[in-house]
């Protein structure tokens, strides 16, 4: 199965072109969060939204925690999927797909030890896919992602073997390590924002060694 691959952090339409002729299956599209690259208006998300071509996932990641907020936040941009940085706190994933309507549900997995195999598992039920990231939601100014840091791959791992649904490896990844995580955590997808950058833009020739390495 061929892995694919989302490019998370793009902070204009001209990044999601050059994403997206580069080979990328999905955007991801950062809106407000406590900490963390990319950070873009929701403006400018519901605009790369529609510039995206309907076979290109187009994720909000958004940090609301409530399951109302998560369903309005999404109302305001339009994209395809969300993407849910933080662990519900009130509310279900029924209601936030009752609300939004016809949209992917994509959960964020923070794999810090062995609960986080459990909370993976719990949760996959619910949700049209997982994506197991490298961040720290226990910390008083939250980690939700953007960290740039790989974690323990074989609980990474251990959650793709069980898991019902479709799981994404983020956290760390480059053109140097990419090939290692496909073979070691054998994901449906890889997500990636600072391996494929320079001083904050997206650079080309970086994108282009990534897919040669995950594709070779």
């Amino acid at each position: 199965m061929r892995t694919r691959v989302k490019i998370c952090c793009i902070s204009s339409v001209e990044e999601a072109r050059m994403a997206i002729s580069a080979g990328a299956d999905a955007l991801g599209l950062v809106g407000p969060m406590p900490s963390g690259p990319g950070i873009i208006t929701n403006e400018l998300i519901g605009e790369i939204a529609r510039f995206a071509p309907p076979a290109v996932g187009s994720f909000l990641l958004t940090s609301e925690t409530d399951a109302t907020a998560i369903a309005a936040h999404h109302q305001k941009v339009h994209t395809n999927t969300i993407q849910l940085v933080d662990a519900l706190q009130s509310g279900d994933y029924k209601t936030i797909r009752d609300l939004a309507g016809p949209v992917k549900l994509v959960q964020v997995i923070h794999v810090l030890d062995e609960g986080s195999i459990d909370e993976a598992l719990r949760v996959a039920q619910h949700v049209d896919a997982l994506l197991l990231d490298s961040g720290n939601p226990n910390l008083q100014v939250k980690e939700l992602g953007g960290t740039g840091r790989v974690h323990n791959w074989a609980l990474s791992r251990r959650i793709v073997d069980n898991s019902p649904v479709p799981v994404f490896l983020a956290g760390g990844l480059h053109a140097g390590n990419a090939r290692e995580a496909i073979e070691t955590v054998q994901p449906f997808g890889l997500d990636l924002c600072s391996g494929v950058r320079t001083g904050g833009k997206l650079d080309p020739q970086k994108l282009e060694q990534f897919f040669r390495a995950v594709y070779s």
